[in-house]
């Protein structure tokens, strides 16, 4: 599961997109909610490119775009079978630069969020992206969407949440990114497994209101946890 991120343009951050060849000043965005817009990294021509794709997946052959379905995520696990992401897996594959995303779990009947973060200080989280065409309240549209893929989680990472983002490490840019090259439905990268330490904290409640955006709401409530990889 993976439903908020966080964009803290950070010399790590800038680290990671050096590493995947982009040279790019990112405003601050935090609390990043589904329908709301993604950066990613996509590969034309053999080389990395940036865009900003709709979190929220639109199939290219939808009649319009609705939300009846979510599409914000997708499940590694059906990716290479489903109707809506077997095409985007094979030609249309992408990167999400994140400085953290956000985490829930149950305690006590309450819903509490929790921050993470690589020590490293920023993730690529592997993606999928489409492009739909069409009319739009009268008018010719194109919308370019995404969804964040996710595995199952690893076993350090199960007593937060059952399901994690697939993220890669800087070795697996490339084999991600190079469409040309397809990859079987149960490539290596989408192991259960934690391939850099991870540390979470608590955050205020008031984050579980995907409109509040105050940077503020990432200060950790609580001594961070840290989930060596």
């Amino acid at each position: 599961m993976c439903g908020r991120v966080n964009v803290i343009d950070n010399p790590e951050l800038q680290a990671l997109l050096k590493k995947l060849g982009v040279d790019l000043g990112l405003p601050d965005r935090s609390n990043i909610a589904p329908t709301e817009p993604l950066l990613m990294i996509r590969q034309h021509e053999g080389r990395n490119e940036v865009t900003q794709a709709r979190w929220w997946l639109t199939p290219s052959w939808a009649r319009q775009p609705d939300q009846k379905y979510a599409m914000f995520n997708a499940r590694s696990e059906t990716i290479a079978t489903s109707r809506a992401y077997k095409g985007p897996f094979r030609y249309k594959r992408g990167i999400v630069p994140v400085s953290s995303f956000i985490e829930w779990r149950s305690e006590e009947g309450v819903r509490q969020p929790y921050l993470i973060e690589a020590d490293s200080g920023a993730l690529a989280l592997a993606c999928v992206w489409d492009c739909w065409e069409g009319q739009l309240e009268g008018a010719e549209a194109i919308i370019e969407s995404c969804s964040i893929v996710t595995t199952a989680a690893a076993a350090q990472f199960e007593a937060w949440h059952k399901r994690m983002p697939v993220m890669l490490s800087s070795d697996e840019y490339e084999t991600w990114l190079n469409c040309e090259q397809p990859l079987a439905a149960d490539t290596p990268l989408f192991r259960p497994e934690l391939k850099q330490d991870l540390k979470i904290s608590a955050l205020s409640r008031e984050v579980n209101h995907a409109g509040n955006k105050d940077l503020e709401l990432l200060s950790p409530q609580s001594d961070s946890i840290h989930l060596a990889a």
